[in-house]
């Protein structure tokens, strides 16, 4: 189905350069002089890659047909990850390479959501938060007060984040998953 840069909305999905592509932000921009363009930044779904790209004002692409299914992480196979179909309970290996950035937030049992293109995976998203248990950080100190600044903290995944001073080793932290930043105590 083709569509024109009229129909841009943030987390749509579009092919261009036998690219997928999903926008992330765009811009309609009307200069004084000049023809209208659409200034927009496209993640690409198969590198990762994020990159700027303009079109001019009503240029057609074709939208990319994207499903997404409801998965649960069962465990890691040597270079893959293992996923189980939570409604007909088939299961499909990920190579960890294309998810390394959402395997700082993977754990075992997880409900995430594969993404696919026809029969092509091409990645996962994790929840908005995740519960993970601190397994480093220095001890706090007496006297260290909760706004008053912040340390690093190694979780249990290997994602490194900047907790308050209170936090200790084995305690149960909520973390943001697009941002990587400690929300609060679970």
């Amino acid at each position: 189905m083709a569509i024109s840069t009229a129909d841009f909305k943030n987390g749509l999905t579009i092919e261009v350069d036998h690219a997928i592509w999903r926008i992330v932000e765009f811009q309609h921009v009307k200069p004084g002089k000049g023809g209208a363009f659409v200034r927009s930044k496209l993640k690409n779904l198969r590198t990762g890659a994020v990159q700027e790209k303009t079109f001019r004002s009503g240029a057609k692409m074709e939208l990319a047909d994207i499903q997404t299914r409801s998965m649960q992480y069962l465990y890691e196979d040597g270079d893959s990850r293992v996923f189980m179909d939570t409604d007909n309970f088939e299961q499909i290996e990920v190579p960890s390479e294309s998810i390394k950035e959402q395997l700082l937030y993977l754990q075992e049992n997880m409900d995430v959501n594969l993404i696919q293109y026809g029969s092509e995976v091409l990645g996962i998203e994790v929840p908005n938060t995740v519960v993970l248990e601190v397994k480093a950080t220095e001890p706090g100190i007496k006297g260290n007060t909760a706004s008053g600044g912040s340390k690093p903290a190694t979780m249990d995944t290997g994602l490194v984040v900047q907790v308050p001073f209170f936090v200790n080793e084995g305690d149960k932290l909520s973390i943001n998953t697009t941002d990587g930043t400690y929300i609060s105590r679970a």
